[in-house]
């Protein structure tokens, strides 16, 4: 696959437009952000966009495979373009900052479940909670 932007979208068969290259460097430029961000990231590149442009962005680019959509219970959805293996992620319960961490085995589905019940896993997503350094230091 190629690493340029306009050349990821034609290869998945979608339009290139403005609106999709912005929000893709929105989502290279600030890993694990939420729809309202990568908004604003937009808006700072390119001016006025709807909100609902992103989202159909956001959906039609993580449909495709090119960004990552991943959802932490109790949070909001999250978006990054690191879409080329199966990592997991560890999230401060303080201040919501996310981080990607390396499968545990290291090949796809990174862990084997107890009792597949006839199927055929490709994924396994993992999410740690935990409190980050920055915060850990704040409470001492």
């Amino acid at each position: 696959m190629s690493t340029n932007p306009a050349n990821l979208l034609r290869e998945r068969g979608l339009q290139v437009t403005a609106q999709r290259l912005a929000v893709l460097r929105a989502v290279s430029a600030r890993p694990h952000s939420t729809a309202d961000a990568v908004a604003e990231g937009v808006r700072a590149e390119i001016g006025t966009i709807s909100r609902q442009a992103v989202y159909d962005a956001l959906g039609i680019l993580s449909e495709k495979g090119i960004i990552r959509r991943i959802q932490p219970a109790g949070s909001p959805a999250l978006y990054e373009d690191r879409v080329d293996d199966n990592h997991h992620h560890v999230i401060c319960r303080n201040c919501g900052k996310t981080v990607d961490v390396d499968c545990a085995v290291g090949e796809t589905p990174c862990l084997t479940a107890a009792d597949d019940s006839g199927y055929l896993i490709d994924e396994a997503e993992v999410i740690y909670w935990g409190t980050c350094p920055e915060c850990r230091a704040k409470q001492q």
